[in-house]
């Protein structure tokens, strides 16, 4: 069995939808089971339609007019997401009459884009001669935790999913499923996430024992650096999973963070594809890709912006054993998310995005010592096997970003993590990541 994921961008309309088509079919003979995402845009729609009415302004037409418009555009009967657009519209009103938007009622908005999607495609695949049939993912076994936002499978999942494709699809038919979304046991609608579809792609790939993993795109695979920054980025072709996790991970837009964590457990290659390049053979993940060999050179260059410093500084730190403990706990306790984090004698530096959690915790951590946040800053990685390990790449990569009058707030550096990552500022990261790439990639 082959898992085939397609984002938003891959089918926009009938345009991109029929190149889905055309791919599918081509890989009829692998058994494709095909995950989709909402059209480009709708999720983002359906989230604002929802905001808005938390402040009682009720107006889901706009975002029903234009999935109607790509249904239309597509040939669908008129009736086909009728049902769909009426629970919209109630949806929205009951928020717009308590004013609320809660993690739940957020989700069940967010989920409509998938189940609107996966009807119209398997339609018009069933129309153009494919046969397939839409399925929303819970309908297979995809039952869930009650973590709005962020959910997980429930233990059994695995065997859920295989009986559930046993009992439910023919294997004469393709079966296009709702990606980013699940069910509790409650019967309440959840997502693992925005931009989950991949791991939805990869969790049924590994529950399903699937031959490959593959996430079509709008890029010619994982690239070089994000190439709306970088114009000369490259292809490549191969890569180990932790180095693609910690490019996902770190900022780049080709896949969700969690995606790869499945399929490295069950060992199972993923490869990143271009839908309007069909032919390009994109990249390939997997455990240990044959064109690394024993060489040690860097991969990608990706950024994650918007992160927020926080620096902890107190005298009490010095030759202090355990210290670090209490500052740990606290951010533990409120859930405060580090990325990177450096340390001398008597300060620690740490990254963060969770703002909201920090500003939690902030109270805590000044009675430990004197804290000063700084926002908009961005966390660089230079990704690659072996960094620490490859004499004169760490002296290039801050000698390049110097050189791009970008100056590094923090470092982190460690023996065995394949990846070298900085603090700047965010205003900075075209310099430095343009100026890094011509310096690895292009010298």
């Amino acid at each position: 069995m082959l898992v085939m994921k397609f984002g938003g961008s891959s089918v926009a309309d009938q345009s991109q939808i029929h190149k889905v088509l055309q791919i599918v079919a081509s890989r009829r003979d692998r058994r494709p089971l095909v995950v989709c995402s909402a059209h480009k845009g709708i999720t983002d729609a359906l989230v604002a339609t929802a905001k808005a009415a938390a402040e009682r302004v009720y107006d889901p037409e706009a975002v029903i007019t234009r999935q109607r418009e790509i249904a239309d555009g597509l040939g669908c009967p008129p009736d086909l997401l009728t049902g769909m657009f009426d629970e919209i519209r109630d949806l929205v009103r009951g928020i717009s009459l308590v004013k609320e938007l809660s993690p739940r009622s957020l989700d069940y908005i967010s989920s409509f884009g998938e189940r609107m999607s996966v009807r119209c495609i398997a339609d018009y695949f069933r129309r153009h001669g494919l046969a397939a049939e839409a399925h929303d993912v819970w309908d297979l076994g995809f039952i869930t935790d009650s973590n709005f936002g962020a959910a997980r499978p429930t233990p059994g999942f695995d065997q859920r999913v295989q009986q559930c494709m046993a009992d439910r699809v023919d294997p004469a038919v393709v079966p296009v499923i709702t990606g980013f979304v699940g069910k509790n046991e409650r019967g309440e609608i959840t997502t693992v996430g925005r931009n989950g579809s991949d791991l939805t792609a990869s969790l049924l790939a590994a529950a399903l024992r699937a031959t490959e993993v593959q996430i079509w795109t709008d890029t010619d695979g994982v690239m070089t650096a994000d190439p709306s920054v970088v114009e000369q980025a490259k292809n490549i072709p191969a890569m180990a999973f932790d180095e693609a996790a910690e490019l996902a991970y770190f900022g780049s837009r080709v896949l969700h963070p969690s995606t790869l964590l499945p399929a490295m457990a069950s060992n199972i290659p993923v490869r990143v594809l271009n839908t309007n390049r069909p032919n390009h053979p994109g990249t390939v993940i997997q455990q240990q890709p044959k064109a690394y060999g024993d060489s040690a050179t860097p991969t990608s260059v990706a950024y994650k912006e918007n992160q927020t410093i926080v620096t902890l500084s107190t005298t009490r730190m010095f030759a202090q054993a355990g210290f670090l403990a209490p500052v740990f706990d606290v951010l533990g306790r409120h859930h405060v998310v580090v990325d990177v984090i450096s340390t001398s004698e008597v300060s620690v530096s740490l990254s963060t995005n969770t703002r909201q959690a920090l500003v939690a915790a902030l109270p805590e951590l000044e009675q430990l010592g004197d804290v000063q946040v700084h926002h908009h800053k961005t966390i660089l990685a230079v990704v690659g096997q072996s960094l620490a390990r490859q004499p004169g790449v760490a002296a290039r990569v801050l000698q390049a970003v110097a050189s791009a009058g970008v100056n590094v707030e923090m470092i982190s550096h460690a023996t065995s993590s394949p990846n070298l990552t900085m603090v700047i500022d965010d205003r900075d990261i075209r310099a430095a990541v343009v100026r890094l790439h011509d310096e690895l990639f292009c010298s």
